[in-house]
């Protein structure tokens, strides 16, 4: 029997992804001066104002009113008539140092004895519908997400606004095959008039369509339904029109609700956090199980305690897809994946300011990132 499932993805001038993004943004230029800073940094906005909130313990100084005006700017809120713009938008700065009874379990140092940041479940996935292992949805959300913001900032369509959203919809096989596109969501901010003339809806859905059948592909047929700003406006938007925070976009950020999640967001966290840097190992480890030809589909967690190095926990399910018993493949896990918070940031070089790239269009399936290398899948297939 088929079946259809959805994912969401939303452009950087959405309220919670800017949030995200000045989060990381700061993250960034505090790792580029003190690689071993501890920061858990998280924003707020609305109309015409920013919040910055949480906890860094460095040795560096950065400028976080700059910080957050370059960032807004790059996003393209640069208008005043957006209710909320780079140079008139009030910013507002609480951050205090971490706790000292966080920091005491943290123990920077030897990599084999540096604790996690705070206890929690992470999750890693991996399938074979993309070339990048992505599940389908997630995947074609996030690309035509960023191809609409890309032509915004070209100028290629200039009534475009910076606020958006793309949910795709894929008809699946009863053998978990995606076979087509059935519905394309698109949420997206505009000018009220262009040259004088009012907007219509079949003008910027005219002017999206080469876009959106390019980055469907095959998976778009003439069937395919494609909806767009569904009340039939969408001016007023940005943090004009919503609220937005860190952290609230967890599954655009991961696999789209394909996958589990264990509720905790990455933006604004160091990598001492596991919330984050255990989340990108799992990825990594499922993603060269799936490499390695071992399975179709597979999905790893991963369980920490703050301030201990050792995981409590390392579950793989590979959903009856599986080459190998998954206790055998915990065993090559724990074999070929060191799973120490030190071990990881090490590994997969996580002390670098990298954070602002990931903030925005998913966190994983993006071969620019480390945890995205498929490096272990010949010695997983040969032990197997």
């Amino acid at each position: 029997m088929v079946y259809l499932f959805t994912s969401e993805a939303v452009t950087e001038g959405h309220p919670d992804k800017i949030c995200d993004l000045i989060s990381d943004a700061i993250l960034d230029e505090i790792l580029k001066q003190d690689k071993k800073a501890h920061v858990a940094v998280e924003t707020a906005v609305s109309t015409g104002l920013v919040m910055v909130l949480g906890e860094v313990s460095t040795s560096s100084y950065v400028n976080i009113h700059e910080i957050v005006q370059n960032t807004i700017k790059e996003i393209g809120y640069t208008k005043p008539e957006y209710q909320f713009d780079y140079r008139g938008c009030g910013i507002l700065v609480g951050i205090k140092a971490q706790s000292p009874d966080i920091a005491q379990g943290v123990k920077e140092g030897n990599l084999e004895v540096i604790g996690a940041g705070d206890q929690g479940i992470m999750f890693g996935y991996a399938c074979t519908e993309t070339p990048e292992l992505m599940p389908l949805p997630i995947s074609l959300a996030n690309k035509l997400a960023k191809k609409i913001s890309d032509e915004r900032k070209t100028g290629k369509i200039p009534y475009l606004r910076p606020d958006g959203k793309v949910q795709i919809t894929v008809q699946y096989s009863d053998s978990h095959e995606p076979q087509k596109v059935t519905t394309v969501v698109i949420a997206q901010q505009h000018d009220e008039t262009h040259g004088g003339k009012p907007i219509a809806q079949k003008t910027i859905e005219s002017a999206l369509f080469p876009s959106i059948k390019k980055i469907l592909g095959k998976y778009f047929t003439k069937e395919t339904k494609i909806i767009l700003n569904g009340t039939g406006k969408f001016v007023i938007g940005g943090p004009a029109s919503d609220t937005g925070m860190t952290g609230r976009k967890i599954i655009a950020d991961t696999y789209g609700g394909m996958a589990p999640h264990g509720g905790g967001c990455f933006s604004g966290k160091d990598p001492t956090k596991v919330d984050r840097s255990a989340n990108y190992m799992a990825r990594y480890i499922a993603k060269n199980i799936v490499a390695a030809k071992l399975a179709k589909r597979c999905t790893v967690q991963l369980g920490y305690v703050i301030g201990m190095s050792e995981p409590v926990s390392v579950w793989v399910d590979t959903h009856g897809t599986g080459k190998v018993d998954n206790n055998e493949l915990i065993s090559l896990i724990k074999k070929h994946f060191r799973l120490k918070p030190g071990q990881i940031i090490a590994d997969l070089n996580l002390r670098q300011p990298i954070y602002k790239k990931t903030a925005c269009y998913g966190h994983f399936g993006r071969d620019e990132f480390s945890w995205e290398k498929c490096d272990k899948a010949d010695a997983l297939s040969k032990e197997a």
